[in-house]
């Protein structure tokens, strides 16, 4: 059995394709992207006798982000409660805690009512020392949660797991699921309550002015009075959006486990980048060890297959009992200066235009959090969290960690009077891709496997990045937000709205077999 480059849960769940949008339609609400996000809120939304339409540019329901987690529920923000504390407050961190627990108690009460076969289930997390551990990370984060009521308590070695510690930090009532089984499930409950769900419908262009007018790829439109951009970062972001963002790729493997070897929980270290880890028992009832890590700014690496290699090595350290390794993938996490998401009244977007971004590593919770906050702000109402994720904030002690971000963002725009990639001698290999500067111009040239070379612009159309050959997947990936194409320069990944410019497609640049 050869090593999968798809996530395990895609590998076992398929998730429903309802066909593309063929017609100009009008409705209520128009909600774009169709993860988790997407579809919490139109499930939400869905007894409030709204015409509600749902519009995903993937060939299925939930085959962006939301397909490449690691399916961690958790109400310990990946950042840490002493992140919060000290850029946003001690009362920042009660909310941030009660809105990630009530989003998995969410999770668990839909898989109930609607029926869903998930494997939901409750386990313990655990929170130990990395090996650069200072010593302090784990004290910070006691006093911190024990300062604001949060259930949390302390020990030694972690049991049931395989390796030692010396101290621990123990979050009970955490959960685990198959998310595309539960995701699968919640299209199928959206479309039983009347909710209009559309693949392979990419959305372009919106406008700002109400009603808005968002226009498909295909040339069909949308005329909606209220607009969500649910598609893990906004496809029309300005700068107040994308200046509060940060693109990192996180990477994650799945490897073969002995029944009972390693009991149900979560666990995540103090390292930085940190690992985190969990099991999964499938539908076959085959057991996994999920383990993730070795993140880095999307873009600005080109040693990804070595970090799935660094991140095996960390996991048969600490777990030898692991078997082979059969799935291996990566996913986006967008980071916020204060490590809480982005969700609310889009600053930029005009009226009555909504976003749910800024994840930090909390995808699956912040995701249901959006369903959960959005409809109240859409009618108009307050609601308990909005100040917590409002996407206007800017928050002065998470300054110098914005500066920080923008910088590297800025520094990334040398890339447009370096040299390029150096070309082989002997040409590119199939499968291969550099960026190559053709008198002014920089070139994304691709060898595709039948000895052809397709030839794009570099230049990302979002806002001017040039990308960079991401050799383990075969993408080109933007430093600056985050976009990703695939090697034929066809969009993945958003911010960016359209594909890579073509300039040619020929046999002209050598290529080695």
């Amino acid at each position: 059995m050869a090593t999968s480059t798809d996530s395990i849960w895609a590998a076992e769940v398929h998730t429903p394709a309802t066909g593309s949008l063929g017609a100009d339609v009008t409705c209520d609400v128009c909600i774009v992207g169709a993860g988790i996000a997407g579809l919490s809120l139109a499930y939400e939304l869905s007894q409030s006798g709204r015409n509600i339409v749902v519009l995903d540019a993937q060939s299925h329901t939930a085959r962006g982000e939301s397909a490449h987690t690691s399916a961690h529920l958790s109400d310990f923000i990946d950042d840490g409660f002493d992140h919060v504390r000290s850029t946003r407050g001690e009362e920042a961190v009660r909310l941030a805690y009660e809105s990630h627990r009530d989003a998995i108690t969410r999770i668990e009460t839909i898989a109930r009512v609607e029926s869903i076969d998930c494997g939901f289930l409750r386990v313990d997390g655990y929170l130990f020392p990395g090996s650069n551990e200072k010593g302090t990370v784990i004290d910070d984060e006691e006093r911190v949660c024990r300062a604001a009521g949060i259930p949390v308590e302390r020990g030694g070695a972690i049991p049931g797991v395989g390796f030692a510690t010396e101290r621990f930090l123990k979050f009970p009532n955490q959960a685990q699921f198959q998310p595309l089984a539960y995701l699968a499930g919640l299209a199928k409950a959206c479309r039983n309550r009347g909710v209009f769900l559309f693949t392979h419908s990419r959305v372009v262009e919106a406008t700002n002015r109400n009603p808005h007018v968002l226009l498909l790829q295909n040339g069909f439109k949308v005329t909606a009075p209220v607009v969500v951009l649910a598609t893990n970062t906004p496809m029309n972001g300005g700068l107040r959006v994308n200046m509060r963002l940060a693109a990192y790729t996180s990477y994650v493997l799945a490897a073969e486990l002995p029944a009972g070897a390693v009991r149900p929980c979560l666990l995540w270290d103090t390292e930085d980048p940190y690992h985190y880890v969990r099991t999964q028992k499938q539908i076959d009832g085959s057991v996994w060890l999920v383990v993730g890590g070795e993140d880095h700014k999307t873009g600005q690496a080109d040693d990804q297959a070595e970090r799935w290699g660094r991140l095996e090595q960390w996991m048969r350290q600490k777990f030898p009992m692991a078997g082979a390794v059969r799935y291996r993938w990566d996913g986006q996490v967008f980071e916020t200066p204060d490590g809480l998401g982005l969700i609310g009244a889009d600053p930029e977007g005009g009226e009555d235009i909504f976003i749910a971004t800024g994840d930090s590593g909390m995808g699956l919770t912040h995701s249901t959090i959006a369903g959960m906050m959005l409809p109240d702000l859409i009618d108009g109402k307050g609601h308990k969290w909005k100040d917590l994720y409002s996407p206007s904030r800017l928050p002065l002690m998470a300054a110098r960690t914005l500066l920080g971000e923008n910088l590297n963002v800025a520094s990334q725009m040398t890339d447009w009077v370096t040299p390029g990639d150096s070309m082989p001698k002997d040409g590119l290999s199939p499968g291969c891709g550099a960026v190559v500067r053709h008198g002014l111009s920089k070139v994304a040239t691709y060898a595709n496997g039948d000895g052809k070379v397709c030839e794009l612009s570099a230049v990302c159309p979002h806002m001017g990045g040039i990308v960079h050959w991401n050799a383990a997947d075969s993408t080109w990936d933007c430093p600056l937000h985050g976009s990703r194409f695939a090697a034929d320069g066809k969009l993945i990944h958003g911010p960016a709205t359209k594909d890579l410019k073509p300039l040619s497609e020929s046999a002209a640049v050598p290529v080695t077999t």
